[in-house]
């Protein structure tokens, strides 16, 4: 099982909503958790540790590599790995928590949210809800056969002048979303690789909407 770190609900009930927290290339699991606060008190928020050590406190969900030949590229495998130990992890939780099973959502950000698409996608409604940030769908990620029974939507955003991962690729979701009748609510920010003030509040207000 991932390492992770919890903030039990504030307001106690037999089966609470679960938010699933997966950070960024080169972070850890106590980034996200600085936003655990400030989200609604029902909640059981787990933030999990990406399983790739890469040393001064930093983790990977894969690895990047650069080389002259192609630049930067992601390491595939170690991808997939991840979006199958993400599944377990979150079924793992949701049995140990006893959590509501019609209301886990999952909020990636970069590295996390690239895979939170993905997870989303290869184990239909796991989760129900999904937050991306700064994230973007990495296509060859997605299995070969997309089912027609996935029931998640999905808040995106990104910054403007992300320089770490390209706006246009944000804004191509979406489209990939639609495709596949799903819903999802788009907002881009004037920020770089990051999480603006406003942006917070946008996606805790969709969240807030979506536990009513």
């Amino acid at each position: 099982m991932l390492e992770y770190v919890k903030r039990d609900p504030k307001i106690t009930t037999d089966n609470p909503p679960l938010l699933i927290l997966l950070h960024g290339y080169g972070s850890n699991e106590l980034d996200l958790f600085s936003f655990a606060e400030e989200l609604p008190d029902e909640f059981l928020i787990i933030s999990a540790r990406a399983p790739h050590d890469m040393g001064y406190g930093g983790y990977a969900w894969y690895a990047i590599n650069f080389d002259a030949m192609n630049g930067k590229f992601s390491d595939l495998n170690q991808a997939k790995d991840s979006i199958e130990k993400i599944a377990s992890f979150i079924t793992e939780i949701k049995k140990k928590y006893n959590t509501n099973p019609d209301k886990t959502f999952l909020l990636g950000f970069s590295q996390g949210a690239i895979l939170s698409y993905a997870t989303s996608f290869k184990f239909p409604n796991i989760v129900q809800h999904v937050i991306a940030l700064s994230g973007y769908i990495n296509e060859d990620l997605l299995p070969e056969n997309i089912s027609n029974t996935i029931v998640t939507d999905y808040y995106i955003s990104h910054g403007t002048v992300d320089q770490v991962l390209p706006v246009d690729w944000a804004r191509k979701a979406p489209e990939i979303l639609a495709k596949h009748q799903l819903k999802s609510i788009y907002s881009e920010y004037p920020v770089g690789h990051g999480v603006a003030p406003q942006n917070f509040y946008h996606f805790k207000s969709w969240i807030e909407d979506r536990l009513a």
